[in-house]
């Protein structure tokens, strides 16, 4: 299921170039994870109860054009591939005009609450994601 979430460029968002700096793209990608993460009943308890964390590893993204304040931004978040302790989401970043901002892909390892060690993808999450 791809989550979607609209935000507004704050002032506090903008770099000396006049325009959203780089590592807040990173945020609004984070925001993106947990809207999808909670449109899919994946509140953080409900995954601790499953004896599960999630760990974001790597984080790829591409910056495509650039965004400033009271710009509205789309962002999209649907589940990519799944591993056997890992999966993928894509992200995207799209301006209010249809223009791609920027686009990701996230990997996200799933870990032990206990050892903290990776640990299989627990049935609920894999379910999100379609067959290989």
């Amino acid at each position: 299921m791809e989550a979607v979430l609209e935000i507004i460029v704050r002032s506090t968002e903008i770099d000396v170039n006049g325009h959203v700096n780089n590592a807040k793209y990173l945020e609004y990608l984070e925001w993106g994870r947990e809207e999808w993460f909670e449109q899919n009943d994946l509140y953080y308890d409900r995954i601790l109860a499953m004896g599960a964390q999630t760990v974001t590893v790597n984080i790829n993204i591409n910056y495509r054009k650039e965004c400033k304040q009271g710009d509205v931004l789309i962002i999209k978040t649907r589940p990519q591939k799944l591993g056997r302790t890992s999966f993928v989401l894509l992200q995207e970043i799209f301006k209010k005009n249809g223009e791609l901002a920027a686009d990701a892909t996230v990997t996200v390892v799933t870990i032990d609450t206990e050892t903290r060690k990776s640990r299989p993808v627990p049935a609920e999450i894999a379910r999100l994601f379609p067959a290989s």
